[in-house]
């Protein structure tokens, strides 16, 4: 069986390395365009591609594939399935009808809840208290698909966008592996989404981490996890920004302080009062700086009780 793999994060690879492992014909890797990263602006390649290189897999890096010349490569190539991890770009109707044993997605959410973009992200956001893995075949619309396999996995209370994503990644692959088994012997499950309970939920964005004080501790240590490590949940001190990337939650009845306002300054915290209850703000990071526990900040740097942040 040939596969053309299509995905471009670290989230993406633990799946292609999976189908190397098991051997399956990786005929081709289709991953997004290298970008320049870091203050150098140099060229990185995704990760996806450096795993295919590892690999000597022939890789393309179309700007789009919603062209007749790139699905004319794709059919040129022969895959028996296409299998679209994190990918980045829409797939047209004409590259989703190449394969005959169809374009297969892992999505990171447990459709039909969080449609679209970072679902693991809103997952946390949103306060859930689970998630998980599901893989569907892909048809035209957003995640739509008719769904193949699921996996749940646990949202701990500490649990942050990033290191769920790395647990998400690997079951990712696990779901993958027993999807593609289950397609070769014709045995795989279908089963059609229902769109009364469906949700979507936008592409992350800078935008999205500033903190409102004026939400309630909880909702705002969720931002906080939801959005760790990017874009970052962030707010105002004395006219310079900084990023929240831990906090605990002391106390979720009223204060009677206005939200926003430092109550009070501990060895390795500084406790902000919100809308509804406080958070001890843990680990930060000032524009221009280094990330670093605000224990670690207070040895060089004063944080000035009664101030509000915005």
């Amino acid at each position: 069986m040939k596969i053309v793999f299509m995905g471009t994060p670290e989230f993406a690879v633990p799946c292609l390395k999976t189908l190397i492992d098991n051997n399956y014909e990786i005929s081709a890797v289709v991953t997004q365009p290298d970008r320049a990263k870091g203050r150098g602006k140099k060229l990185a390649p995704t990760p996806v591609k450096v795993m295919a290189q590892e690999h000597n897999i022939p890789v393309y890096q179309p700007e789009k594939v919603k062209t007749a010349e790139f699905a004319a490569i794709l059919k040129d190539l022969e895959p028996d399935m296409i299998i679209v991890v994190a990918f980045g770009q829409i797939l047209s109707k004409e590259i989703l009808d190449i394969p005959p044993l169809g374009c297969i997605n892992v999505h990171a959410s447990l459709l039909p809840k969080y449609r679209g973009a970072a679902p693991f992200n809103w997952c946390i956001i949103n306060g859930e208290q689970k998630t998980g893995i599901t893989t569907m075949y892909m048809d035209i619309g957003l995640d739509t698909g008719d769904m193949i396999l699921k996996s749940e996995v646990e949202i701990g209370e500490n649990d942050t966008a990033e290191n769920l994503h790395d647990r998400m990644s690997v079951l990712g692959a696990e779901t993958l592996i027993k999807t593609v088994k289950l397609i070769q012997k014709g045995t795989a499950p279908r089963e059609k989404q229902d769109p009364s309970i469906a949700s979507y939920y936008p592409i992350m964005n800078k935008t999205l981490g500033k903190i409102d004080w004026s939400k309630d501790a909880r909702t705002i240590r969720n931002l906080i996890r939801g959005t760790c490590p990017w874009p970052g949940a962030y707010t105002t001190y004395n006219g310079k920004t900084f990023k929240v990337f831990q906090c605990d939650i002391l106390e979720e009845h009223t204060t009677n302080e206005k939200y926003g306002t430092i109550e009070q300054i501990t060895k390795d915290s500084f406790v902000v009062c919100c809308g509804t209850g406080k958070i001890a703000v843990k680990e930060i990071q000032f524009e221009n700086e280094k990330k670093m526990s605000v224990e670690a900040y207070l040895r060089g740097h004063n944080i000035d009780v009664n101030t509000q942040l915005v």
